[in-house]
């Protein structure tokens, strides 16, 4: 198995580690995909017992839905295109709405074989929202169509994974009277 980022064990893909600190903490994870088409879902549903912890997921790989299912801004949408930060963060803040989880996480880009929204294949932006934390970032990736998208799916299930435990130490130093 790969090792997953952000500090997951070897032999331990980011999904699983991800899923593990959900559970941890009896949060909950809804993703909203674009680029990876399912690739971070069926990630997650590889792992034995992602029930306790996964909500669902909204592949929005249409501009309109990401609008409609996930209330992108239509605006934003129209004047920027689908491959922006901040159609990723509410594409995120969205799809955590719409299935009532505690977090949400997305993909956004191009993964080819063409530009898109005047955006080079490669260029992706992921992004994680959950309790007291947004975070969007921007990825620069080259490889082929499902090499991009395997690593935005990995990326993101990093972020997500490097977010549960900052905010995990920011209850813990809260619970504790601070440090």
């Amino acid at each position: 198995m790969a090792r997953g980022r952000s500090g997951a064990s070897e032999g331990r893909t980011a999904a699983a580690y991800a899923l593990q600190l959900l559970a941890e903490s009896d949060q909950t994870l809804a993703v909203a995909e674009s680029l990876t088409g399912g690739v971070v879902a069926a990630e997650l549903t590889s792992v034995p017992g992602a029930s306790r912890s996964f909500r669902g997921s909204v592949t929005a790989y249409a501009t309109e839905i990401k609008h409609r299912v996930l209330g992108v801004d239509a605006d934003l949408l129209a004047a920027e295109g689908a491959v922006n930060a901040q159609v990723a963060a509410e594409m995120a803040a969205g799809v955590r709405r719409v299935m009532g989880a505690s977090w949400g996480i997305a993909t956004t880009g191009v993964a080819g074989p063409e530009p898109q929204d005047g955006q080079p294949v490669g260029t992706v932006f992921v992004a994680v929202d959950g309790p007291g934390s947004r975070k969007t970032v921007r990825l620069r990736l080259n490889g082929s169509r499902a090499e991009i998208r395997r690593e935005s799916a990995r990326t993101v299930l990093g972020l997500l994974s490097d977010e549960l435990r900052e905010n995990a130490r920011g209850q813990d130093t809260e619970q504790n009277g601070g440090i």
